[in-house]
């Protein structure tokens, strides 16, 4: 699978086309600004986006959504506690298929109700339940410390320490990272009890 990374908007968003380069299927990850860029790089590469998939449904992860759905005819996918219109509703341990490439949905709540990642080929995309160096704001409606923590480390911890980690916002040190750095070095990983990441999230 290999993944186009493309950081978008004046608020460090990334935008991903994750390509299946057997068949040229995709899926188009979180569009929200620079749709032309989007839409010339699956042009150049002749991609056939299978589906748009959003992490979460805050606006700038989303706001490209239908505009790409026309363009593309591609299937707008979110987890069942969304609370925007899709085409498919995502449950947690759902697989997505798109040509011979497969990721694995992992409902993770915290940041918001309907937050999800998605793993697959060696490779996490954590939207905003996960940055490098940090995770995703609890205040928001939506949002739960207590959630976070338990998707923190009742989720994302028990994955494999190799998974690349691809997140929803360029916010850190480097656009990429590997579980095995962010249990190191990422202060919202280091084990505590859920109410002491409570206290240190502000919540």
């Amino acid at each position: 699978m290999k993944v186009h990374q493309i950081e978008v908007g004046n608020m460090a968003n990334f935008t991903y086309i994750l390509e299946d380069e057997e068949t040229s299927d995709a899926i188009l990850l979180d569009p929200s600004w620079n749709l032309d860029e989007i839409q010339n790089l699956i042009t150049r590469y002749g991609l056939k986006i299978k589906y748009i998939v959003n992490t979460h449904y805050h606006f700038d992860h989303t706001l490209g959504n239908k505009v790409m759905a026309k363009s593309t005819g591609a299937k707008i996918m979110q987890h069942e506690a969304s609370t925007l219109d899709h085409d498919i509703t995502l449950v947690d341990g759902q697989k997505i298929t798109f040509g011979n490439s497969e990721l694995t949905v992992f409902h993770t709540p915290g940041h918001s109700k309907d937050s999800i990642c998605l793993v697959g080929d060696g490779k996490i995309f954590s939207g905003d339940t996960l940055f490098v160096g940090n995770c995703g704001r609890v205040d928001l409606p939506g949002g739960s410390a207590k959630e976070l923590y338990h998707s923190l480390f009742d989720v994302l911890y028990n994955l494999d320490e190799n998974l690349v980690l691809y997140s929803g916002h360029n916010y850190g040190s480097s656009p990429t990272s590997t579980l095995s750095k962010e249990k190191k070095s990422n202060f919202v990983l280091q084990k505590r009890t859920e109410q002491e990441f409570v206290e240190v999230m502000g919540q």
